[in-house]
């Protein structure tokens, strides 16, 4: 078949006066037994809406099967979708226990990112109000002054989409491994809209997910410190929460017990990707486990740093490991300048607020 290169062309500029089209894009695709690919380049590289094809072979260009029309321009449609919420958002939030100010005007916002929550680890002095951000995000709490948001709407409570995990071991000690994980399950049933199978199928994958397999049928007291744990993220994570609150979960284990739990803890949050905030107070730990990392004042609590770019990667890597390496070794020391910065700070503010 002769190529019609005048045929071409006014549809190739038929194709560009049309690209100012309002709430969708104009594609343009071609067969190359209809349209030169250099013709077909010329033209539609010089439309900005238009990118290199997954193949590579340039902006603009790309190949379709057999069938092709010999060259059109094609309206992709999509209507313009209003930016999701923030998953977490304080607003100058305050809270006062009578004359003691926990937080002062704390502000923050968790983007929403679809599939891929965040890992945010909070450290700071003793009482400088990490606790009470988990407790306002939990609904435990509420501001004195301020907003707290979760996906836009204000938090009157707790809620399934928020789950917490605590230091101190909160099994339910007459229910068995698998009754435990499945407590929110029952409770949630209506909710998540899963049948007695599919129920006890997901708390069978999560018992294996935290390594507990095996240990199905023992109670809390024929657990280890760091078993009865695996049991409450198991627990916690079996209703699909879209956050995940964990308030110095690790601090009562033994060190080899918890750096296994922190290396666990990293490969369910890249697998099942819940935004995670943990208060922690190692330096060590929180470089390893976090992406963004905040460094609080003494009381009354504010975020003095917050700092993302040094924090290195740690997935698929343990614990031990990871801290031998050169950038780790480099967050490490930047996150602990920080901190102990603010440390002196607020020592010299304590100073001068003497009579």
């Amino acid at each position: 078949m002769a190529r019609d290169a005048s045929g071409v062309r006014r549809r190739l500029d038929l194709y560009r006066s049309r690209r100012g089209c309002g709430n969708g894009r104009w594609v343009g695709i071609f067969d190359p037994k209809f349209v030169p690919a250099r013709t077909a380049r010329a033209y539609l590289s010089r439309d900005c809406c238009h990118h290199t094809d997954r193949l590579g072979r340039g902006p603009g260009v790309g190949a379709i099967g057999s069938d092709a029309v010999p060259i059109q321009a094609v309206l992709i449609v999509s209507a313009s979708k209003p930016a999701e919420p923030p998953v977490v958002d304080f607003r100058g939030v305050t809270v006062r226990f009578g004359s003691f100010t926990a937080i002062h005007d704390v502000s923050f916002s968790i983007e929403d990112v679809p599939n891929r929550g965040e890992f945010i680890c909070i450290i700071g002095p003793s009482g400088c109000g990490k606790s009470t951000v988990l407790n306002l995000i939990a609904g435990f709490l509420q501001p004195t002054e301020g907003q707290v948001l979760v996906a836009g709407q204000p938090v009157p409570g707790p809620g399934r989409d928020r789950g917490m995990i605590f230091q101190q071991y909160s099994s339910f000690p007459h229910l068995t491994v698998t009754q435990n994980v499945l407590f929110g399950l029952e409770i949630n049933k209506h909710e998540i809209g899963l049948d007695r199978a599919g129920r006890s199928k997901r708390a069978k994958e999560l018992i294996e997910q935290v390594g507990l397999g095996g240990h199905e049928h023992k109670y809390p007291h024929q657990l280890s410190g760091g078993q009865q744990q695996r049991v409450a993220i198991a627990r916690t994570l079996a209703t699909e929460p879209r956050i995940l609150l964990m308030d110095e979960p690790f601090s009562a284990l033994d060190e080899p017990t918890r750096l296994e739990m922190q290396e666990l803890l990293v490969g369910l949050w890249h697998r099942l990707q819940p935004t995670i905030f943990c208060v922690t107070h190692s330096v060590a730990e929180a470089v390893y486990l976090a992406e963004r990392l905040w460094i609080f004042t003494k009381a009354p609590g504010q975020i003095a740093y917050d700092i993302r770019d040094a924090i290195p990667p740690s997935i698929g890597l343990p614990p031990l490991e990871a801290q031998e390496r050169p950038e780790f070794k480099k967050a490490t020391m930047v996150v602990t300048e920080a901190f102990r910065s603010v440390l002196e700070n607020s020592t010299a503010k304590s100073r001068m607020s003497r009579p």
